[in-house]
């Protein structure tokens, strides 16, 4: 196993450990994880509000470099990791539960779940096979997930500030708990309805809102485009509205993400697809992300598919034992979930550079995306933590 593979730092620096020290400052008591190293405790503890804004998709990279200057940048605190994978899936799991995904099991857009036979979309909560809504076959993601909701570890008010396009999805009712669920229409809407509900009682408060537009934005064009640039500019400018509008309230704003991005060219863009020897040592779909595949391997056939990879791809991929991932801690520290072995498969894919690996399955739109996540290269585990006492 390569250096080229970056392990997060769940002792004291992930997005796992922030979590750990805003359910410690809401009252609360942390499950796995020690508070974060970067944050300092009596502040946050002392805040009558806490504010955690996640941008998804704005990595270190991105705020340090094309958005140097920036009034987000100029406010940043640390560097901190992602968990791994680093994809929205796993990430925001973490943010909705305060664990690893060592813990809550969610390990990649496409997870392998055993105990239904089916290969599950578990954001939009759909079969892979036939994009079919699995709460319509009697199945809820309360069960099928069985995570305790983040907010219910508190003892403070809680409130969600989601778009209305995903608030009441299968997987963020699940993840809801007690907390009030506040929804929005656009970027301005978001940053208004921030506002109006840190001012709307005197209560000790906990607020977590969520902005999808520059991960969308990022897939579509390139996190190095010119639209994301744009489209930052304005996050930005709202953002310094935001501060102002909160001054006076006790307020600790932190803003965070949940991964970075790379771009990816046509020419690094690899289908199993395009090799049927692959393809037929496989008894499942291609699971986890383009950029971090788990492979589900028929019976004797590990060896071929090493010695595959080994000729034909090691350029762009390193292939690893899923356990061994597992044992290294890729994935967390501590107890692990009851079926973690079985969603990361026997072979990991690890892509190097910015190569993507995908699979298409019959009746399956082509994909068509610049930026991609969810690999183990630094640009994609860093992630930022910007604080602001308001």
């Amino acid at each position: 196993m390569t250096n080229s593979i970056f392990f997060p730092n769940y002792h004291d620096g992930c997005i796992v450990n922030l979590m750990s020290s805003i359910i410690a400052s809401r009252g609360g008591l942390p499950q796995f994880y020690a508070p974060l190293k970067a944050l300092e405790s009596d502040s946050l503890n002392e805040a009558k509000n806490v504010v955690l804004l996640v941008i998804d998709g704005l990595g270190y990279d991105y705020l340090t470099q094309q958005a140097a200057g920036s009034i987000m940048q100029q406010h940043l605190q640390a560097c901190i990791h992602a968990v791994a994978p680093p994809t929205t899936a796993a990430s925001i799991s973490t943010f909705l539960t305060g664990l690893a995904p060592q813990q809550h099991g969610l390990t990649g857009w496409y997870t392998w779940f055993r105990e239904l036979g089916s290969v599950v979309t578990v954001l939009p909560f759909l079969s892979r096979c036939n994009r079919a809504d699995l709460s319509l076959s009697g199945i809820t993601a309360e069960t099928l997930y069985a995570h305790r909701p983040v907010f219910d570890l508190m003892h403070d008010a809680c409130y969600s500030i989601m778009p209305e396009s995903l608030g009441r999805s299968a997987f963020n009712l699940a993840h809801l708990g007690k907390a009030e669920q506040v929804m929005y229409a656009d970027l301005k809407h978001l940053f208004t309805r921030v506002s109006e509900t840190v001012r709307c009682n005197d209560k000790r408060k906990y607020l977590y809102a969520y902005w999808p537009g520059f991960d969308a934005l990022a897939h579509d064009h390139g996190v190095g485009s010119a639209v994301v640039a744009d489209h930052f500019s304005r996050l930005d400018e709202t953002f310094e509205q935001l501060i102002s509008n909160l001054a006076g309230t006790e307020t600790m704003l932190l803003l965070c993400a949940d991964h970075g991005f790379v771009d990816t060219p046509d020419e690094k863009q690899l289908s199993v697809n395009d090799w049927p020897m692959l393809q037929r040592c496989l008894q499942l779909p291609l699971c986890g992300e383009p950029r971090l595949g788990y492979c589900y391997v028929r019976d004797s056939m590990q060896p071929q598919v090493r010695d595959f990879v080994s000729a034909e791809l090691s350029h762009a991929i390193e292939i690893v034992a899923s356990a061994d991932l597992i044992r290294r801690g890729l994935f967390g520290l501590g107890e692990q979930h009851a079926e973690l072995s079985a969603r990361v498969g026997d072979l990991t894919l690890v892509m190097k550079e910015n190569y993507v690996l995908t699979q298409r399955l019959p009746g399956e739109p082509a994909l068509q995306m610049r930026g991609f996540h969810g690999g183990l290269s630094r640009a994609e585990m860093e992630v930022p933590l910007v604080t602001v006492q308001c």
